[in-house]
């Protein structure tokens, strides 16, 4: 996968994210990833399926030998995976719901590496972008999900996966971190101990 964003457009979401943070003692962490997982399994899986079902068939509807229906679910199996590997097919064979929670697992975890939860009065945000799922999520550490309704955050997720649809990533981006840091401002204006510990520009993971 080439970049998934120019330098320009880097320096853009930067720009917005010091812009937030400094009317909010909260601080917000952007990531992009190029994906959430490569769903491998996938072609593998439908491979096995149609190599496991196609030799009953050759058995109930013609008179071959054992020999000839082996090879036959060799080259079943080989075909199907052949043409089932390649990104845009893969990703077609993968359920919705499959890639959301894989999705949200990585956002989660991208919480933690970027030291989210440290933050001072745990007041730190996650927004995470996963490129080709072309899904998005937010993670607000205890004391935000204490003061924000979780519906606020669903309503800037799709709002900012829409954009991503519409090839309008940076955006997107920018919408939402502005979004994020209003209401940040609100329930966390700026106070005598700020610390700037994460960083303000955008993370982008899995570039090739």
């Amino acid at each position: 996968m080439g970049h998934l964003i120019s330098e320009t457009d880097e320096h853009r979401v930067a720009e917005a994210i010091a812009e937030a943070e400094r009317k909010t003692s909260g601080e917000i962490v952007a990531v992009l990833a190029a994906e959430s997982s490569t769903y491998l399994y996938a072609p593998f899986l439908w491979a096995s399926v149609v190599a496991l079902t196609l030799p009953l068939i050759l058995i109930l509807g013609t008179w071959w030998p054992t020999s000839w229906i082996y090879l036959a679910q060799l080259g079943a199996f080989a075909a199907v995976l052949t043409l089932t590997l390649p990104r845009p097919i893969r990703y077609a064979l993968v359920p919705q719901s499959v890639k959301r929670a894989r999705v949200r697992r990585r956002a989660l975890e991208q919480f933690l590496v970027q030291n989210l939860h440290t933050t001072e009065g745990r007041t730190g945000v996650l927004i995470f972008v996963s490129a080709a799922e072309r899904r998005a999520e937010i993670v607000a550490d205890a004391a935000i999900e204490e003061r924000v309704a979780k519906d606020t955050w669903q309503g800037i997720v799709d709002r900012l996966t829409a954009a991503f649809g519409e090839d309008r990533h940076v955006d997107g981006f920018i919408a939402a971190i502005e979004e994020v840091g209003g209401h940040l401002a609100k329930h966390f204006p700026p106070g005598s101990c700020d610390a700037n510990r994460l960083p303000d520009h955008l993370i982008v993971l899995n570039e090739s």
